[in-house]
């Protein structure tokens, strides 16, 4: 039995539209799982939070459903609790909070909480990272080049750390056209 032409295209067709579906159900099935998950932390109440990973795991959830404030308030809370936890962990709450503050633009707040995770895991590219984005904001702009240069001095493949140390140096060596004054309008 030989396929035509247009059985080939419903053939195509009808993989592409399964792969797709698959795709789909799995992301619905992701985001699912997320809203159960804070329906189930929300109806415990922040309160009867007790446990920094908890504390982190709601904050995470929040974080991915853009409820910033919630999320600065949950990981202040997991701060309270978290003297037993290791420097790692403590460095990623520590992280988050920074990144929840910098999302309401207080980037001086995350600038704070950014350096506290990098005193609890010195080589925390991620929050290096963070916090060169925040001194940016900030227009600090020496201070955000010299922490991109740290962090390639930890990992030289660091891909945003190599653009955004370019882009500042291309606006460091920034120098106005100096041409004839009275040309133009």
């Amino acid at each position: 039995m030989e396929i035509t032409s247009f059985q080939s295209y419903l053939i195509i067709l009808f993989v592409v539209l399964v792969i797709i579906s698959v795709f789909v159900f799995r992301q619905f099935l992701r985001t699912r799982k997320e809203e159960l998950n804070l329906v189930k932390f929300e109806q415990k109440g922040l309160d009867s939070l007790t446990q920094a990973s908890e504390l982190y795991e709601f904050g995470s959830i929040q974080i991915k459903k853009r409820l910033y404030p919630e999320a600065i308030k949950t990981f202040l809370r997991a701060i309270e609790y978290y003297e037993n936890e290791p420097n790692e962990a403590k460095a990623i709450i520590e992280n988050a909070l920074g990144f929840s503050y910098a999302a309401q633009n207080e980037f001086k707040n995350s600038v704070k909480h950014y350096n506290s995770a990098i005193k609890f895991l010195p080589e925390y590219t991620v929050a290096l990272n963070n916090l060169a984005s925040s001194q940016q904001r900030l227009l600090e702009y020496d201070l955000a080049y010299a922490t991109y240069k740290k962090v390639l001095g930890i990992d030289p493949n660091n891909k945003t750390a190599i653009k955004k140390s370019k882009e500042l140096e291309k606006r460091n060596n920034y120098t106005p056209y100096k041409g004839v004054k009275d040309k133009g309008f």
